[in-house]
């Protein structure tokens, strides 16, 4: 049985920083794409970041420049490191992973991320 577990949410001050990790277990994590969305109330949830098991990586235009993808293929684990957060960024985070070529999609609880003053 796959596991996914997020941590690393909070309250951070505009500019600040957060980096939200995320544990993959239960399978070979390397042969995992994974990927960081979020999802505000009453929206759809959106892709922030992904990364494949040979590190290629994806973001959101919104995040180009200011958010960090990586993973750590022998502690099973993904990352998101964000940088110079903004209100906006402000969202519950999920960790996602499914196994690369199809299968069953994999979803964490969310870690709540709050930008504010």
């Amino acid at each position: 049985q796959v596991q996914v577990v997020e941590s690393g949410g909070g309250l951070v001050q505009p500019g600040g920083s957060l980096r939200l990790s995320c544990v993959v277990s239960g399978d070979i994590f390397s042969l995992y794409y994974t990927a960081w969305y979020l999802q505000v109330p009453g929206k759809q949830r959106k892709l922030v970041a992904g990364i494949a098991a040979d590190d290629s990586t994806t973001y959101a235009d919104s995040v180009k420049g200011r958010f960090t993808v990586s993973r750590d293929n022998a502690e099973n684990m993904v990352f998101l490191q964000m940088n110079n957060l903004k209100p906006e960024d402000t969202a519950e985070y999920y960790c996602y992973a499914v196994r690369h070529g199809g299968g069953l999609e994999y979803w964490g609880k969310g870690t709540l991320v709050t930008v504010s003053s």
